[in-house]
């Protein structure tokens, strides 16, 4: 007995020290792996660049090492930044080494100001004579088509599909699936427009949301239609003819009507990026992806400054405290401009906002700080697919905004959302709950028993005040008279040129052009642009994420797109309180 309770002991712990050196090899093989991609990277004398343009892109590169691994085929295949990829684009120009630029199109969508952003550069990037050419294997999606038409020609497989028909705002709607559970969600708001909170209490969308959507979506359209039409010399009234009867779906049809160039199968495109690189067929050429090319030392030589640009990310919902890296922590951005304002040598703060709005309390902490940023240097505001509500709240103070004519912004307005869970514990889960208060209200608001009329009186109070506080931030940063500010708010969404044209933005451009005005306005010749957040130390956030991000990353690999939905619904069970947010689950394409 004594022998066997030694080996089993002996066994249990060879299992262990196995396990963490398994673990420990694993992780200094993954550190190794990453620090090898931190490398300078070299290229051979003929090289295109390639831009897959068919996944998210980000307004920055996700820092977390392991965003990029594919726990499947163990491999890293970092997805770039708008940023990094703008830079990489200015900085082809000029490298004798890449001869041009291709566009690989996919399936899933970045946003339309995301890709207004890419296609302004690839045009500018062609002036420089060099080549763009665009390519789909299988599916050329209307946003792919919008970005691909920045390319001198584009082919797709002549099996592939191209859709244009026109753009659609779907909205998904959850009281019929709440009133089955038991829930009711009780709902304060002030805003005729606010339609953030109507699929929790209607089946269908309210006339005014029907209007606001219907604008936008309209004058998105026209927009890129616009754009299709100077590109390829096609007038927008055969676009809109195309597009309403779908004569465009076959790679034959849109070769005819002049919106593709020609059918190529893969290694046709090969040969065709061969010859225009000044190579013969039989030649070999470099295909460099964007985050290898981050890698490659630039050729214009940096000349140091101590004078700085802060360039901060705000991405994602807002919400109070720290946050995390997919959303915008209320006093952790406050704490960074804060940092940022009382630095002298930045000279200037760039704020990116790409969100739809949040928590009202986290976005007037940002704004205050944003505020007393702005009465010590420059303040440009740099809008991206959604700076709307929230993200509109905290835009304000600044001293001139950018935005994208596509760009979804405005949705001034506020609701409260406190959801009633009586019925759904009592009848579902026999579950009852008795309370014993000191005083009539105080286990306002509750999750178990539906508002009385006066707590309701009170909450709306809340949101008057926040409402009053939200147009008053906006007629103050905007230097508008506030009666001019409340007919233009009610929670109403404007797209990018109807909010320029009713003062909401002041230019359009994107994020390097707002770069370069802050610069200008703050007299730099020479700067260095810093960017906020500071990344996290990828070696840490190794140790840390690793098994979290084992699970996320298993999890989207099983069920690809349809993680972004389960995402969006798993943020519903956390709404509660009041809040200056943009309609939820509106997806435009």
């Amino acid at each position: 007995m004594k022998n066997f309770l030694i080996y089993t002991l002996a066994t249990v712990t060879g299992i262990i020290l196995a396990s963490l050196l398994f673990f420990f090899i694993m992780i200094g093989t993954m550190g190794a792996i990453i620090a090898a991609g931190e490398k300078p990277v070299a290229l051979s004398s003929k090289n295109v660049l390639v831009l897959n343009a068919g996944v998210p892109v980000p307004d920055r590169s996700n820092p977390n090492p392991w965003a990029g691994f594919d726990f499947v085929n163990l491999t890293f295949s970092p997805a770039p930044g708008l940023y990094e990829i703008l830079n990489n684009i200015k900085k082809a120009e000029s490298d004798p080494k890449i001869t041009g630029i291709l566009i690989e199109n996919g399936l899933l969508p970045s946003g339309w100001a995301t890709a207004g952003e890419i296609r302004e550069a690839l045009l500018k990037f062609r002036e420089s004579g060099k080549f763009v050419l665009a390519y789909s294997d299988y599916v050329l999606t209307q946003e792919g088509y919008y970005l691909s038409t920045s390319a001198g020609k584009i082919y797709v497989n002549p099996g592939a599909m191209l859709e244009f028909k026109g753009l659609s705002g779907e909205v998904m709607f959850y009281k019929d699936a709440l009133e089955k559970l038991g829930v009711e969600v009780q709902v304060i708001r002030h805003g005729k427009f606010k339609g953030a909170v109507e699929p929790f209490i209607l089946d269908k969308l309210s006339d005014e949301n029907r209007e606001q959507i219907k604008t936008y979506v309209g004058s998105i359209w026209n927009y890129v239609l616009s754009k299709i039409s100077e590109a390829r010399n096609i007038p927008a009234e055969k676009l809109q003819e195309i597009a309403d009867k779908l004569d465009a779906s076959s790679p034959a049809e849109a070769a005819r009507y002049g919106m593709v160039d020609g059918l190529l199968y893969r290694d046709q495109l090969y040969d065709s990026l061969k010859i225009l690189s000044g190579l013969t067929t039989d030649d070999r050429i470099g295909l460099v992806s964007m985050s290898k090319y981050t890698k490659v030392p630039g050729t214009l030589k940096q000349t140091y400054s101590k004078n700085k640009i802060a360039l901060i990310f705000a991405e994602g919902d807002i919400v109070t405290g720290k946050g995390t890296e997919t959303n915008i922590g209320g006093n952790h951005y406050a704490d960074i401009i804060r940092e940022q304002r009382k630095d002298t040598n930045v000279k200037a703060i760039v704020l990116r906002v790409n969100s739809p709005g949040g928590n009202a309390v986290a976005s007037d902490i940002i704004w205050r700080e944003l505020k007393l940023a702005a009465e010590k240097k420059p303040v440009i505001v740099s809008m991206g697919n959604y700076a709307a509500s929230g993200g509109y709240y905290i835009s304000v103070p600044a001293t001139t905004i950018f935005a994208n004519p596509v760009t979804i912004t405005g949705s001034i307005g506020v609701f409260g959302l406190v959801p009633q869970a009586g019925r759904l514990l009592k009848n579902k889960l026999g579950i009852n709950t008795e309370t014993v208060n000191t005083n009539r209200y105080a286990d306002f608001p509750s999750v178990y028993r539906p508002m009385t009329p006066y707590e309701k009186e009170v909450m709306q109070k809340s949101i008057e005040n926040i409402y009053s506080d939200f147009t008053g931030r906006v007629s103050e940063g905007r230097k508008m008279d506030i009666q001019k500010v409340l007919e233009i708010a009610e929670g109403r969404v404007w797209d990018g040129s109807n909010a320029l044209n009713r003062g909401l933005v002041d230019q359009f451009g994107g994020l390097e052009d707002a770069v370069e005005y802050a610069a200008k306005y703050a007299g730099l010749d020479k700067y260095s642009v810093n960017e906020y957040p500071v990344v996290e130390d990828p070696y840490l956030k190794l140790l840390s994420g690793f098994s979290g991000q084992l699970r996320m990353r298993l999890t989207s690999n099983r069920l690809g797109e349809a993680v972004d939905l389960i995402t969006r619904l798993s943020e519903m069970t956390s709404v509660s309180g009041i809040y200056a947010r943009m309609p939820y689950l509106i997806d435009i394409h």
